[in-house]
């Protein structure tokens, strides 16, 4: 009885296919690391589904190794490099399409304030009903686009937006460093300060 993967003429049927398999989940998984390059390592379903890659696809890499799955339809690249911004990207990951960095947490993650939140908070224009960690809390709020940007690949509220939010929250003196800071970083320009302070009126 011959066997389906049989040496033929001098080939060897199985290798041959296996090999053609290879390449073949190598394409997707290319374009997919290509995108968290800019994502701090991190893919989604949605990701792969805007480069039309189906989630059975995304699921047969991760079950191949190299992926780790961090929450549903949230992956990591295992060999990427971690940043120690990840936390704040993961957290926006995890929260959804259109999710951005917000209030105290922009202000953590470019130190400004001393603030030291125990998580990281999440604004969204839409309701989330995402199972998340204790470590990620989502509000649902909607910005314009005058206060969304980007900060090394994450979605986040201005620095302008979240130190107008957060003035409240900080005394006074850390207030006071926190915008001079921001503004040494480029983070806020002159007028912004000088709503801020308009605003404040501290």
């Amino acid at each position: 009885m011959s066997t389906p993967y049989k040496k033929v003429y001098g080939v060897d049927i199985r290798g041959e296919m296996s090999r053609k398999l290879t390449r073949t989940a190598e394409k997707p998984r290319r374009r997919l690391y290509e995108v968290a390059l800019d994502q701090h390592g991190y893919v989604t379903t949605a990701d792969a589904a805007a480069l039309g890659i189906p989630d059975t696809t995304l699921y047969r890499l991760f079950t191949s190794g190299g992926l780790t799955q961090v929450s549903r339809g949230l992956y990591r690249f295992d060999d990427m490099p971690g940043t120690v911004n990840d936390e704040f990207a993961e957290a926006v990951l995890r929260v959804g399409p259109g999710a951005y960095l917000a209030r105290e947490s922009v202000l953590a993650m470019h130190s400004l304030g001393l603030v030291n939140p125990r998580f990281v908070r999440v604004g969204t224009p839409r309701r989330s009903r995402r199972q998340l960690p204790p470590t990620v809390k989502a509000e649902w709020r909607t910005l314009p686009a005058k206060d969304l940007t980007v900060y090394d690949g994450i979605p986040s509220a201005t620095a302008h937006r979240a130190l107008l939010d957060c003035a409240h929250i900080i005394m006074s003196d850390r207030f006071a460093v926190a915008v001079e800071n921001a503004r040494d970083e480029g983070l806020l320009t002159a007028r912004e300060v000088d709503d801020i302070w308009s605003t404040v009126k501290r």
